[in-house]
């Protein structure tokens, strides 16, 4: 009986073994759901060339942008869970849903994690006009100044807007949110003092800090940045502060086969640790952190998810 069992079992499986160590045998396509040019497709274009080398077929990046990347999203989750259409997207992916209800798909229920490839650090900064040097005076300003103190982000729903937020509540000030539409707008009206505090990521601020044109005072996450390593983090004056990693990691469809994503998994991790591809993107502000297993994903999106959905509910933000 248990052999029978073992048998049918044997036959069972023997399909998905065959499919999963055939697989790639055509081109596989990695979408890019934010347009040419920016931090995704940048981390994208030299990871993809290392990747079809190892999985000897090309990987073909493909810029979906728009609806705040929900357009190149929606595009995979539709796709055959068949490890030929994937998206290289960011820790936004999953805060969209706080702030719109026009989604079309559920980030958790639509989406498999294969991989998380790369952090990169974000660091609050003000323009030299604001007489302040660190994060305990930028407080001390704030409150001497009630209401005069806005800051610029990427966007409504970014990590540097709940960063922000998140930023307001513990240190009791006010500190009103501007946001734009990308990451260029944003640092030219703070490099022309348009707008007195910024929050963007560190490869961002830091060739402008270090001329000068901006001062950093303190990064978001829970520790220093590898990359500025003499810019506290803001938790250091404002103990328990400390948003998660904006991460950038690879998603498929729902129900894509272990074997797959595992197989997808090792690749990408091995792409991104190749020295010239891992050299060539610290060079450009990104933490390599290409050794988690899709479970360990999996599990790290849904706690971090779980820290700005708290910021969300506390601030009484409404999807709209």
């Amino acid at each position: 009986m248990i052999r029978r069992r073992l048998t049918l079992l044997a036959l069972l499986c023997a399909p998905l073994l065959a499919w999963s160590q055939a697989y790639p045998n055509k081109p596989i396509r990695l979408v890019v759901p934010y347009a040419p040019g920016g931090a995704v497709d940048a981390l994208a274009r030299p990871v993809a060339q290392r990747l079809s080398e190892i999985l000897g077929q090309p990987v073909i990046v493909d810029n979906r942008p728009g609806a705040n990347a929900t357009l190149g999203a929606d595009n995979v989750a539709r796709s055959s869970p068949d490890g030929y259409s994937i998206v290289l997207t960011s820790i936004v992916h999953y805060l969209v849903p706080f702030f719109s209800k026009n989604v079309p798909y559920d980030t958790m229920k639509d989406f498999t994690p294969i991989a998380q490839v790369a952090v990169t650090p974000n660091i609050l900064a003000v323009h030299p006009s604001l007489p302040v040097n660190s994060v305990k005076e930028l407080i001390d300003y704030a409150k001497k100044n009630p209401g005069k103190l806005f800051y610029g982000t990427t966007g409504v729903g970014s990590t540097h807007h709940l960063g922000g937020v998140l930023f307001a509540q513990m240190a009791n000030i006010s500190l009103e949110h501007l946001p734009y539409k990308g990451g260029s707008p944003t640092i030219n009206d703070a490099l022309g003092g348009q707008i007195p505090v910024v929050i963007l990521t560190s490869p961002t601020i830091l060739p402008h800090a270090k001329a000068g044109r901006l001062r950093a005072l303190g990064v978001i996450e829970g520790k220093r940045a590898r990359s500025s390593p003499d810019v506290p983090s803001i938790g250091e004056t404002v103990p328990g502060y400390a948003v998660p990693d904006t991460w950038f990691g690879v998603l498929g469809p729902a129900n894509m086969p272990k074997p797959i994503v595992d197989k997808l998994n090792a690749a990408f991790r091995q792409a991104i640790n190749t020295p010239e591809i891992k050299q060539r993107l610290e060079a450009g502000g990104y933490e390599i952190t290409g050794t988690t297993s899709a479970d360990e994903f999996t599990q790290s999106i849904k706690a971090d998810t779980e820290v700005f959905r708290k910021i969300v509910v506390s601030a009484g933000i409404k999807p709209e």
